[in-house]
């Protein structure tokens, strides 16, 4: 899995996209190498974040993207969409790190299925929340940009956390990864 996207490596702009979105899930996947189910739910910092919940969360937040600019989430109210996103910070006990990986794997497919089937400057409209302005609309690139962002600071997020928990560092588990450090 690369980390960085080489531009020879891709052919035009959504293929670029999605090839940044893909290197950042991986730096995220790649947090919860190697770990005991007690290390990925651990909380070793003064926030109440754990990989695992990260992991929900970053899923969760790539999936209602997608679905809302399919036209999906439109009928929800603020506070039905509000109390989804504090139950994506709370993995159950059947969401272990294995399952997610396994569900994030079909949204990240699903991803790549829909962005294909639909033009970049393809746009719809951003649900009624305090933090958008009203009557806002962005397109399918914004979309990928802002999806790009989400999973890059989660993935940031999960490099402090992973390095709490056994202080192996981000480079170390893309050498992991790779099998070089076995």
């Amino acid at each position: 899995m690369p980390t960085h996207v080489i531009e020879k490596n891709v052919s035009d702009e959504r293929g670029t996209l999605l090839a940044f979105l893909e290197a950042q899930r991986g730096g995220l996947r790649r947090s919860v190498l190697g770990l005991t189910a007690e290390q990925a739910a651990a909380v070793p910092s003064a926030s109440e974040l754990s990989l695992q919940a990260l992991l929900k969360h970053t899923i969760q937040a790539e999936s209602n993207w997608i679905e809302r600019a399919r036209g999906g989430l439109a009928t929800q109210s603020f506070e039905e969409a509000m109390e989804g996103w504090q139950a994506g910070w709370k993995p159950t006990e059947e969401e272990t790190v294995a399952v997610l990986l396994g569900r994030w794997a079909e949204v990240a497919a699903e991803t790549e299925k829909f962005i294909h089937s639909v033009s970049l400057e393809d746009t719809f409209a951003l649900p009624e929340a305090p933090w958008f302005p009203k009557a806002s609309h962005v397109s399918m690139r914004w979309v990928l940009l802002h999806l790009i962002e989400e999973v890059a600071r989660h993935a940031g997020h999960a490099d402090v956390i992973r390095e709490s928990i056994d202080g192996k560092t981000a480079f170390e588990l893309v050498e992991e990864e790779s099998g070089a450090g076995a």
